[in-house]
């Protein structure tokens, strides 16, 4: 369930309170009755990297690029191992 906080317009006190997303909004204050108004925040989230899909880079090139390193390196890595004798 999301936590939500509210500011009283009147008397200034802050709060949070647990509220599913069906719940209507706190709209009297619980320490003088005055109104409150949501505090709103933007989310603590941020995607960093490449791309999570192929869609998500820039132009098409940089994913055949990336594709084609990514199957010589297997080739090589494939070479490089020895078995044992």
């Amino acid at each position: 369930m999301p936590l939500y906080e509210y500011k009283c317009e009147s008397c200034g006190y802050v709060f949070e309170v647990i509220q599913k997303f069906s719940d209507p909004p706190l709209t009297e204050c619980p320490k003088c009755g005055g109104r409150l108004k949501k505090i709103l925040y933007p989310p603590a989230l941020k995607f960093k990297g490449t791309g999570w899909y192929v869609t998500d880079y820039k132009n098409k090139s940089s994913y055949e690029d990336n594709k084609s390193k990514k199957e010589e390196n297997k080739k090589s890595n494939n070479k490089n191992t020895s078995t044992p004798i």
